[in-house]
């Protein structure tokens, strides 16, 4: 049952990845009164982030692709 732990905890990390992902495009203010001007913006911190979110997703994917796999082949017996 620890695989099939680890593919649940895989996922779940792969979706607060993309979630992270998706709110580094917010650059709303904050507040009614604040706003992000074009100075503020960081353009390689923004690029390096995003990056390593990339690459941290891939190999998330990687991963659990394993572990699937895996499961699928030492359990497929027990579950059916």
């Amino acid at each position: 049952m620890i695989y099939k732990r680890e593919v649940e905890d895989l996922q779940l990390q792969i979706k607060k990845l993309k979630r992270e992902r998706e709110a580094m495009l917010d650059l709303s203010p904050t507040s009614a009164d604040s706003l992000v001007l074009a100075s503020d913006f960081d353009a390689k911190a923004f690029v390096d982030k995003d990056l390593k979110i990339g690459v941290d997703l891939r190999n998330l994917e990687i991963k659990i692709e394993i572990a699937q796999a895996r499961y699928n082949h030492l359990f497929a017996d027990v579950d059916a």
